[in-house]
């Protein structure tokens, strides 16, 4: 396939709103279109924006499927993604259409470790019933009995998903005393293993029935998809929680919210839900769950290094070379 011209200033069209000194360096350097509204594209618009640029750069709420990368003309060349997962991404079609994808890996690896260990104090803590219940001005002071959770050190911490996000989750929940384990897809080399003390599962079955705390940490793709669903999460003990901070459909959601209903896990701490941004009516009206709003990456400091890294690969790009993060097709 011959090689298309790539221009000098290329039409980019950004999705959602970015960081005002990532848009104001994107108008810079390229013909930029941002969305003022940051209102989500539906395919109509996606379907319109993606007739009219160069470079696409959509997020995690944008779903370019087959069938709008079909429709794209030759002119669209790059799909500059910002955000690390492509999960939202059809790679295969892109291929086919000869439109290279590129994401941001790395920059949000200590933002979303963070959150993910707020979520591993806070749940089995009960640190949102008790910010609520003060609030609530009902609480009546200090008692033995009054908001007992559970200890967090001496717990053993079950992470799914060994990849940068997991590596970090694993070094802070060290820190706090719980013993690592872990299931990959591939073992980690042993000294990587000696190093966060981290024993690996290669069954994940047997990892979910004997952690007190499980945190999925892995990308979603095909093999991960529905990979905790109602067989697995039966297999948990009922002490112990599930937190995901990675993306919904790895787990089944109906069955996790059976099962949390029901007794049969201790709780939950969730930043990602299967219809996002709607929120299931039961996941709200349970009180052993600890639900925040797809912001696991959302600090200023990710957010700008995030769009560094979409304007460095379209950069890169424009000039002729590869683009530095570029997504090959089966790369997760």
């Amino acid at each position: 396939m011959a090689k298309k011209p790539r221009p000098a200033k290329p039409r980019v069209v950004v999705t959602r709103r970015l960081p005002p000194n990532v848009e104001a360096r994107m108008a810079e350097l390229f013909d930029a279109v941002f969305n003022v509204g940051d209102v989500p594209m539906d395919r109509t618009a996606l379907t319109r924006a993606m007739a009219q640029c160069d470079v696409l750069v959509p997020s995690v709420t944008d779903q370019i499927d087959a069938a709008l990368i079909d429709l794209a003309p030759e002119r669209l060349q790059l799909i500059a993604s910002f955000g690390s997962g492509v999960d939202h991404i059809d790679l295969g079609a892109a291929r086919r259409k000869g439109i290279i994808v590129t994401n941001t890996p790395g920059v949000l690896t200590e933002d979303t470790a963070d959150m993910t260990m707020a979520l591993i104090l806070s749940v089995p803590r009960r640190l949102a019933e008790g910010e609520k219940l003060v609030r609530s001005g009902t609480w009546s002071g200090w008692s033995p009995s009054g908001m007992l959770g559970h200890r967090i050190g001496g717990k053993k911490l079950g992470i799914i998903g060994m990849g940068r996000i997991g590596r970090a989750v694993a070094k802070r929940a060290a820190a706090f005393g719980l013993s690592i384990a872990y299931h990959n897809r591939h073992r980690l080399p042993f000294e990587v293993e000696h190093e966060l003390e981290a024993a690996w599962h290669p069954d994940v079955d047997t990892l979910l029935s004997e952690c007190d705390i499980v945190s999925i940490n892995c990308p979603l793709n095909a093999d991960s998809r529905s990979m905790i669903d109602a067989r697995r999460i039966a297999m948990m003990r009922p002490d112990a929680y599930l937190i995901n901070t990675s993306r919904a459909e790895i787990t089944d959601e109906p069955a996790l919210i059976a099962a949390l209903a029901e007794g049969r896990i201790a709780g939950a701490g969730l930043d990602v839900y299967a219809h996002e941004p709607a929120v299931d009516s039961r996941l709200l009206a349970l009180s052993n769950v600890v639900l925040l709003p797809h912001m696991g990456s959302a600090t200023f400091e990710g957010r700008d290094a995030t769009g560094a890294r979409v304007i460095a690969n379209i950069r890169s790009w424009v000039d002729g070379h590869r683009p530095p993060n570029q997504v090959l097709e089966g790369w997760i």
